[in-house]
């Protein structure tokens, strides 16, 4: 079978897969459509990012992700598209804007943004917004069965759709006494040793699990195996409030939490490779910090977010070498589609297909996007399986099991959900 042939029918079979999508940052749906939106919204989040690349100035911005005069509905949307439009025009050909561009398409019936359309785009999206959104774009067009949303609590509605992730810093940050005042613990809970702290971390843990949180996330960082005895120092001292470096105490329950997550079946993410925005120092989060951590705790599970860009071939020897890791392509192939399927061939290559997780959409406000980063998912694995079935290694029917073992069944196994 040729490539070409082997890739069309994968695209034609992917259209019914049920999928997990495992990483957003998808607040209840409410706060969506209770929110002033227009054509913008769509090339909010990452594109940002390319758009000062291309030499928006960033006095423009406040600072990633917040409204700034593109967004800032108090101003025309005349002006808003005159000051748009160049940097859209130079950026428009990345796989950021290509995820808005599909939405926009598929949803507004706007192949793309012209000085004759952008008003009427505009409306569309505003009409649009109204309850029901969730489950035109989630259910009815992607086939999403549940989101692995984190957004830094418990979703207090559509936890049929939502199930969360926290984020581990509400357990492990500590600098001072200030901190274990804003955790609602003293003076209101007793907390007068590192004992009782680990006490409250794992009281809340299991608080948390009860509630249906099936992960715990943090950024891939080098983390210090600290001795119980000089944390016990620390935290005394910062009970006490006196100054210290925190990182030793914050290590130490770095790892004391992963300890008790493994215990209570509860998944490690982690953040690995590229940062969100401009001017970011992603050398901080080089995948292979991890391995120390990966080779202390061996019965915890460990799922690497964003296949570790730009270091995609040592996170694939990381897959192969530790059974205890999944890789994620969660955010990927948005970021690159040309690095996702390369990435994504050569772990194949690598490790075993039940280790790899192939979609997360990585978006919060613009859901629509969530559909065109999809699409491209859909693309970057068709064509990674569609090389194999053509060069004779892999059969169609082979090929079709592991895009969905990727797309829901890894998901799902890893991270025990149960869903109907």
């Amino acid at each position: 079978m040729s490539f070409q042939d082997a890739y069309l029918w994968l695209l034609n079979e992917f259209e019914d897969l049920q999928i997990v999508d495992a990483h957003e940052h998808l607040p209840p749906e409410k706060y969506r459509i209770s929110r002033y939106v227009d054509v913008f919204t769509l090339f909010s989040h990452y594109t940002l990012t390319d758009l000062i690349t291309a030499g928006l100035p960033e006095n423009l911005l406040t600072n990633f992700g917040d409204f700034n005069r593109v967004l800032n509905p108090s101003l025309p949307l005349e002006e808003r598209w005159r000051i748009f439009k160049p940097y859209y025009n130079a950026s428009k050909h990345t796989s950021y804007f290509r995820a808005a561009r599909i939405a926009l398409k598929e949803f507004y019936g706007v192949e793309d943004l012209t000085d004759e359309n952008y008003l009427e785009a505009s409306k569309r999206v505003k009409e649009a917004n109204k309850p029901g959104l969730y489950r035109r774009v989630l259910r009815e067009k992607c086939h999403i069965k549940a989101v692995l949303t984190q957004i830094g609590r418990i979703p207090e509605e559509d936890r049929d759709l939502l199930i969360p992730i926290l984020p581990m810093r509400l357990l492990t940050d500590l600098s001072n006494l200030r901190d274990l005042e804003a955790r609602g613990l003293k003076p209101n809970v007793d907390i007068s040793s590192l004992e009782d702290y680990l006490s409250h971390v794992r009281f809340k843990m299991e608080s948390w699990k009860r509630d249906g949180v099936v992960g715990l996330k943090f950024l891939a960082r080098q983390t210090a195996d600290v001795s119980k005895e000089k944390a016990d120092k620390m935290f005394k001292m910062l009970l006490k409030n006196e100054p210290a470096d925190p990182k030793p105490l914050n290590d130490f329950l770095v790892n004391e939490t992963v300890k008790t997550a493994s215990e209570l079946n509860m998944v490690i993410s982690v953040h690995t490779g590229i940062l969100a925005g401009n001017w970011e120092d992603f050398s901080t989060t080089n995948p292979m910090y991890m391995i120390p951590m990966l080779r202390r705790h061996r019965n915890a599970k460990f799922d690497l977010y964003h296949a570790g860009i730009p270091w995609v071939r040592e996170l694939g020897v990381i897959g192969k070498t530790f059974p205890n890791v999944w890789l994620n392509l969660c955010w990927c192939h948005v970021i690159s589609q040309e690095i996702t399927c390369s990435a994504l061939s050569e772990w194949v290559d690598l490790m075993p297909v039940t280790k790899i997780i192939g979609f997360g959409g990585d978006y919060s406000i613009p859901v629509e996007k969530i559909y065109g980063h999809l699409v491209m998912a859909k693309e970057d694995v068709a064509e990674v399986l569609a090389r194999r079935i053509s060069k004779g290694l892999m059969k169609r029917s082979e090929a079709l099991e592991i895009a969905r073992m990727w797309f829901y069944e890894n998901p799902v196994e890893l991270y025990g959900l149960r869903l109907n």
